[in-house]
């Protein structure tokens, strides 16, 4: 039997009791390993002795989990926004995305990790979608509610013709969980929109970029994965990537980093 393909989970840091960790909540992983059929391993936010170049070797993807916090606000050349942050995976996970890029390996990103991906191509983020004003939703659930109710917060989002999830989906419209407050402003170099909010906001992407398969979304496809059938087309997209596979019109679409 072949060995399966390997793909890096990036995980962040999280206080457990006193002390610091490097965590990946379990739901990752386990959906990447039964919808990808693939390994996983995990990517410490800690830059002391980190080389992108080296990891990158013994990966075949990249896979960039939502996060508590925020990508800082520098790094996409602004100032302010609201915390928490969290500087080591900001280091960590942009250094990798470019170099996986640069070698031709996919990247697949959920939430924080779509908002990365778009930051490491140029492009920025907004900070205040959280609630509804105007004609915007409201992209995240009000602090009052509990944890698991949070994911109940769902809308639907138009998916673009032609792309990738339109045409694995075979349909024009999905519904998704909505579940945070920053999200793509100006859209990166070499992106193509695969889904859009009813309010206009980018919460799917593709490209093919020197090679390096590209998929990110904003919704969270790993939270109850085993009953939505739906969800689980992410992570079978990614094993495909992972295996060398064209995902389907992703082989189209080319761009430069």
């Amino acid at each position: 039997m072949a060995d399966k393909p390997v793909v890096g989970i990036m995980a962040c840091n999280r206080t457990v009791g006193v002390e610091n960790a490097h965590a990946v909540m379990e739901r990752y992983v386990r959906a990447a390993i039964r919808y990808g059929d693939c390994h996983a391993l995990l990517i410490p936010p800690v830059m002391e002795g980190f080389s992108s170049a080296t990891v990158t070797r013994h990966l075949d993807g990249l896979m960039l989990t939502g996060s508590p916090s925020n990508i800082g606000a520098r790094r996409y050349g602004q100032d302010g926004g609201d915390g928490p942050y969290d500087e080591g995976r900001d280091d960590v996970s942009l250094a990798m995305i470019e170099c996986m890029i640069t070698m031709g390996k996919p990247v697949f990103g959920i939430c924080r990790g779509f908002q990365e991906i778009n930051v490491v191509l140029g492009g920025s983020l907004r900070r205040d979608i959280g609630s509804a004003v105007g004609n915007r939703l409201a992209h995240h659930a009000p602090d009052t509610i509990g944890f698991e109710a949070m994911f109940d917060h769902t809308h639907p989002v138009v998916l673009t013709p032609g792309g990738v999830l339109s045409e694995v989906y075979g349909r024009d419209e999905l519904m998704v969980n909505s579940v945070h407050f920053q999200g793509v402003d100006k859209l990166g170099d070499g992106l193509t929109v695969e889904a859009v909010a009813p309010d206009g906001q980018v919460e799917a992407f593709s490209a093919n970029i020197s090679g390096s398969q590209v998929l990110g979304v904003q919704w969270h496809p790993e939270w109850q994965v085993d009953k939505y059938s739906d969800s689980q087309v992410f992570f079978r997209l990614m094993g495909q990537a992972l295996r060398g596979a064209p995902v389907t019109s992703l082989a189209g679409k080319h761009a430069k980093l």
